[in-house]
């Protein structure tokens, strides 16, 4: 979602606000499958993902970008984030844990939103608690 958001030239802001709440929907996946939190904390967690989410060195942020950007994707080496959205989607939804970046970055990739459709309607969910979710 960083990779795209940043590509799609929507801002830091956006992008921060993506990876803040992004770390959100990790912990709640974590928490269903018994992840200690101070291990999402560290840096296989929390570090991993700072990377992940600003570094043209990795593979996702790299095809975030170039698919915020509106680039063939064609001839880019896969990221393990390609395959794995529609899985973590599909956990989400059957473990009922509340994912709305997961499942937009799972919508972008098979088509079925636009980029800037994702963002819009993350941006316009309504506001809630942020500490206790």
């Amino acid at each position: 979602a960083a990779g795209a958001v940043t590509g799609a030239g929507l801002g830091a802001s956006a992008q921060a606000a993506m990876v803040t709440r992004g770390f959100v929907e990790l912990r709640r996946i974590g928490a269903a499958f018994g992840a200690r939190p101070e291990t999402l904390m560290g840096l296989s967690g929390l570090g991993d993902l700072l990377l992940t989410c600003s570094s043209t060195q990795s593979r996702n942020f790299a095809y975030g970008l170039a698919l915020g950007q509106g680039k063939p994707l064609a001839g880019l080496p896969l990221a393990e984030g390609v395959p794995t959205a529609a899985i973590a989607a599909r956990i989400a939804t059957e473990r009922n844990i509340d994912a709305p970046i997961i499942a937009a970055v799972a919508a972008i990739l098979d088509g079925t939103i636009t980029v800037r459709q994702a963002v819009t309607a993350l941006m316009t969910r309504p506001l809630k608690t942020e500490t206790n979710d």
